[in-house]
């Protein structure tokens, strides 16, 4: 039995009269609630818009015209017809959801939940979201039809390639398998086939393609760069932390992830990219606005079905970027938008703490105090680290980096980069090559984040000052490390001195 038919079960010999089953894959969960049926003796109907009711096998006849208020009412009347009426009788609606703003359907699947403990007639509803109505949020039991798992997956896998040569060996098919994590059957099933078509064997490279788009109608995306910790000046304690924590991680152990406070340019985001690569997980790009929905709960409901996804695929680095923009409606109540933030904000907490996958997080902010203070709370997150601007040194691996990148001349002058970001010594190098011009003038057209907002960076760095830890060094990170402003110029007290 899978765990939909085993929850299932339980909730029928229970006489639960009405069960919501969430599914993105009707077909695959009327066929395990038919091998149910059929083992226990059940009687079983089906009904969609387009078939109307079926009582039976898939190819039965069509037993009522495909009205969704005559289908709540033929529950009754199957059980009463049957021979043996202490078994149960179950009728599924497909895709039901569209109908609850009728008042008379509403009522009629009220009365006829009540009425189904007499005559154990079961109403199942089968859609991909849950959106009961006031009347009947306390009358549902809601069942989850899980995305398939490992074991599910390589069944498919095996069905799918049956020549020789098709299936790939042990090592290279948990690769596969690792790639399809997350997606539907069907997607699993698609994916393989293009996979035989494209290569004649399964290989993960083509699974990855449609994964990606797979994933995009969630709200994910999934970054398949090239960036590694070697790319990256500095950072060494943050680096060596998160790969130890990824390395160590097991099932009974998993690590949470890290939050990174710093001012814009510095690394957070390149740093989470090179980690999945450093570590062999994929990186998936939760987008918030994206999951952003004009109707009435269809952002929670984009942001829960995401939230799945991740779970679904396993071992994996998520990264939440730019959480102070992102989430910064949290901290106002939502009143600016009904509260949809606010709820948003709350579903993330819940999986942050509660989550049970291998899925590290890695959150990016800029500003903090935009940030609701339960957001960095311990056992949501391993640690919170502070990335400060770089040091000289730092300073220098980077100019190194970009320059052998653009082939840059590397005994040129470089230009005076106190305070610097890594993306403004970036952005230096790459307008020297687009330019044709030496580094110091190429700077002219560089304004760094120091200058521009000097006093967020200030304000940030007080802020982190014995709460984080240092990204670089390790350890409390100290406000005294980072470099203070110039002080204003002393005024002698007499006037008669100045």
């Amino acid at each position: 039995m899978t765990k939909l038919t085993n929850k299932l079960k339980e909730y029928v010999e229970g006489c639960f009269t009405a069960i919501w089953i969430q599914s993105h894959e009707p077909q695959e969960a009327i066929a395990d609630i038919r091998t149910l049926c059929s083992n226990q003796q059940w009687q079983l109907a089906t009904w969609d818009i387009d078939r109307g009711l079926r009582a039976g096998s898939e190819e039965s006849e069509t037993t009522t015209a495909s009205d969704p208020l005559a289908a709540v009412k033929a529950a009754t009347s199957m059980n009463s017809s049957a021979v043996n009426n202490e078994s149960p009788s179950i009728v599924v609606l497909e895709n039901y959801h569209r109908y609850l703003g009728s008042a008379e359907i509403v009522q009629a699947l009220a009365t006829q939940t009540h009425a189904g403990k007499q005559t154990r007639s079961i109403i199942v509803i089968l859609a991909p979201v849950v959106e009961l109505p006031p009347e009947l949020e306390k009358l549902f039991v809601v069942v989850e039809h899980a995305l398939p798992d490992a074991e599910q997956l390589e069944a498919i896998a095996r069905q799918i390639a049956t020549e020789q040569g098709e299936l790939p060996g042990e090592g290279d098919l948990a690769t596969v398998l690792d790639a399809a994590a997350g997606l539907t059957r069907l997607e699993a099933e698609n994916a393989f086939s293009l996979s035989l078509v494209r290569h004649g064997k399964l290989t993960p490279e083509t699974i990855w393609e449609l994964k990606v788009q797979a994933l995009r109608k969630s709200g994910l995306e999934l970054y398949r760069g090239d960036a590694s910790f070697a790319g990256l000046g500095g950072l060494d304690a943050l680096k060596s932390f998160c790969k130890r924590a990824l390395t160590r991680s097991t099932d009974s152990l998993t690590a949470k992830g890290v939050m990174l406070l710093s001012p814009p340019g510095c690394g957070k985001s390149q740093i989470c990219k090179a980690l999945g690569n450093e570590t062999g997980r994929p990186v998936i790009l939760l987008d918030v606005g994206s999951l952003m929905g004009s109707l009435v709960g269809q952002t929670e409901q984009r942001t829960r079905q995401a939230l799945k996804i991740i779970d679904a695929m396993g071992k994996s680095v998520v990264l939440l970027d730019e959480a102070d923009k992102a989430l910064g409606g949290a901290t106002g109540g939502g009143a600016g938008d009904s509260g949809v933030s606010a709820r948003m904000f709350g579903t993330l907490l819940t999986w942050l703490n509660d989550r049970q996958s291998d899925s590290f997080v890695v959150c990016t902010a800029n500003d903090v105090q935009k940030l609701p203070p339960e957001f960095a709370r311990a056992e949501r997150f391993d640690s919170v680290f502070f990335v400060d601007l770089p040091s000289a040194d730092e300073r220098q691996m980077i100019w190194d980096q970009y320059i052998g990148l653009y082939e840059l001349d590397p005994n040129q002058t470089k230009p005076k980069d106190a305070s610097w970001t890594g993306a403004e010594i970036k952005a230096c190098c790459r307008l020297a090559a687009l330019l044709d011009v030496p580094l110091k003038h190429a700077a002219l057209n560089v304004v760094p984040v120091a200058a521009t907002a000097q006093e967020s960076i200030d304000r940030l760095r007080k802020w982190a000052g014995g709460r984080c830890i240092d990204a670089q060094k390790g350890g409390i990170y100290s406000s005294s490390n980072g470099k203070k402003p110039k002080s204003r110029r002393k005024v002698k007290t007499s006037p008669s001195l100045n």
